[in-house]
């Protein structure tokens, strides 16, 4: 049996919860004329975190304050890196926002942030306008103030990163849907699946749903309302491991929740679906959209496409639904194969909107 690593993982923070910490000081400096040495908001995940501000500068105009991102026991290519907002006001009402120095601009359709506009994600922008607009309330501010994320290292950063190759140019991301980072370590990650199909199977589960995060788990609670709490399971990248423990511990059904980026390579095979150990494979992709239908022109636009989720886009849009039926029917061979049969397989695709794009079943089958 696998041993459990001893001691909890410490979280880290998102590049977009510094943003909001930094940008929160900022403005309270900019109102106040007074430095500020702390920032705390409130996270997506519900409860609050405190920043450290490492500098605060403040004018009649304009204000700037900086924090050190810490990405706890999960180091990724951000971590320690200074993410800065200045704050300025303006004469107009209303809050814009925008990326300075180190902050990538998107460049190509496909992502969640339009072209031209900086490379800040829709929940940190969220969470940094929502939480300047509640600075302004507090202290009875009518004025407008433009706000200007910056990370001086980003440029230098983002080398480590897909940016380039996803079309953001120039710099990072502003990322982060819940705000704080939960430590990436195999060991760990693994253990915790283990541990996670144990309670499931010790509350009587037989069907469990593994899910690569937390929006597809919320799209597998919609779709089975009916399951108990312990039946849904973050398995992250490790698809063919969670698969493995899954007949290991005598489960009778598992259903794959997920969207088309990572499900995409296990309709592959690829079972390790990291975006750094593999990448998407347009070509693959593209073959499917073939064999479903799809003409020549569109075949090449597959092909050509920036994102995964790009792909589902232009499918949809030209009614071609049979291509995620059969990604999905792709998955479900996959997982059994990985698995040598013996587990009844299904496989739903959502967006990242929740919209349901195809599903498939396959019923057990020993190899």
């Amino acid at each position: 049996m696998q041993e459990v690593p001893k001691g909890k993982l410490r979280e880290g923070y998102t590049t977009g919860a510094c943003a909001t910490a930094t940008t929160k000081a900022a403005l309270t400096a900019l109102i106040t004329g007074e430095q500020q040495t702390e920032s705390t908001i409130y996270l997506p995940v519900k409860r609050f975190a405190t920043f450290q501000v490492e500098n605060c500068e403040v004018t009649e105009q304009t204000a700037t304050a900086s924090t050190i991102k810490d990405a706890g026991d999960d180091p990724d290519a951000t971590h320690g890196a200074l993410i800065v907002s200045t704050v300025s006001w303006l004469d107009e009402p209303g809050i814009v926002l925008d990326g300075g120095i180190g902050v990538g601009r998107v460049t190509k359709d496909g992502l969640p942030v339009p072209v031209g506009e900086a490379a800040i994600n829709p929940v940190p922008r969220r969470m940094i306008c929502e939480t300047a607009e509640g600075v302004l309330k507090e202290f009875g501010i009518t004025r407008g103030i433009k706000i200007v994320i910056s990370v001086p290292a980003g440029e230098e950063i983002a080398k480590k990163t897909l940016n380039g190759r996803l079309g953001i140019i120039g710099g990072i991301s502003i990322l982060g849907t819940r705000g704080i980072v939960v430590p990436f370590s195999t060991a760990a990650y693994k253990a915790s699946i283990i541990q996670a199909i144990s309670v499931a199977r010790a509350s009587g589960c037989e069907h469990v749903v593994i899910t690569t995060g937390g929006r597809s788990e919320k799209n597998a609670m919609k779709q089975f309302p009916e399951l108990s709490e312990e039946a849904f399971i973050e398995m992250g990248d490790f698809v063919g491991f969670t698969l493995k423990q899954c007949k290991k511990q005598e489960v009778k059904r598992v259903s794959m929740v997920g969207m088309m980026g990572k499900f995409s390579k296990v309709a592959m095979g690829i079972m390790m679906v990291h975006s750094k150990s593999a990448p998407i494979d347009f070509d693959f992709l593209a073959e499917v959209a073939s064999r479903t239908g799809a003409d020549a022109t569109l075949v090449e636009e597959i092909r050509t496409a920036n994102t995964a989720s790009q792909v589902g886009d232009l499918m949809t849009a030209q009614g071609h639904l049979s291509f995620f039926e059969m990604l999905s029917d792709y998955c479900c061979v996959a997982a059994l194969k990985e698995v040598d049969g013996g587990i009844d397989i299904d496989t739903t695709l959502y967006t990242m909107k929740g919209q349901l794009l195809g599903k498939a079943v396959r019923k057990s089958a020993i190899n």
